[in-house]
């Protein structure tokens, strides 16, 4: 059976809402028997795109995995959730130096070089 993926594209600048790319993957295309007077068939996902304001609609036989929609999970099957904390001391502690820095800057820019 199919898979749906989306895939998120960078925004740009007149972007007003992020772009996207849906992917179809396990995709088994259809046959069709035709008679002597019809010609092919349009494509199923013609103007999908457009339709669901998608960059484009890529359909893959094969299986593709995103890295991007991978999501870890724990032993038991459900989503693991990360909560990231920045290291605030370290932080404050190169605020600290770089105000100084400035500081000093600053004075021998007044006084000149001590």
């Amino acid at each position: 059976m199919a898979r749906l993926q989306i895939l998120e594209l960078p925004e740009g600048a007149g972007d007003d809402r992020p772009p996207f790319a849906l992917i179809i993957d396990e995709y088994a295309p259809q046959r069709y028997v035709l008679g002597a007077d019809q010609s092919e068939p349009d494509s199923p996902f013609d103007g999908l795109a457009e339709k669901i304001g998608a960059r484009t609609v890529l359909a893959f036989e094969e299986t593709i995995d995103i890295p991007a929609n991978d999501i870890p999970v724990d032993p038991d099957g459900y989503p693991i959730k990360l909560h990231v904390e920045g290291e605030f001391e370290k932080f404050r502690e190169q605020v600290q130096a770089e105000v100084a820095k400035a500081q000093a800057e600053i004075t021998n820019a007044r006084l000149g070089p001590q």
